[in-house]
């Protein structure tokens, strides 16, 4: 199963913005830079996502 960078990121962001914006809070720093890093390396996320997909990794996502 191939499963899509920006899904994840989707789902990211979207636990990310269920926090208030706490910059002491070290899960939401945690959220907030995950989101910001993966963001600007999408191709290489993919990648990453493929390489999981053909090992397995989401065979009992039911997305």
């Amino acid at each position: 199963m191939t499963i899509k960078a920006e899904t994840m990121l989707a789902e990211l962001n979207r636990l990310r913005q269920d926090l208030d914006e706490d910059k002491g809070d070290i899960e939401w720093l945690t959220l907030h830079h995950a989101f910001c890093f993966i963001s600007y390396k999408t191709g290489e996320f993919q990648k990453y996502l493929d390489e999981q997909g053909e090992n397995g990794a989401f065979d009992e996502f039911d997305g």
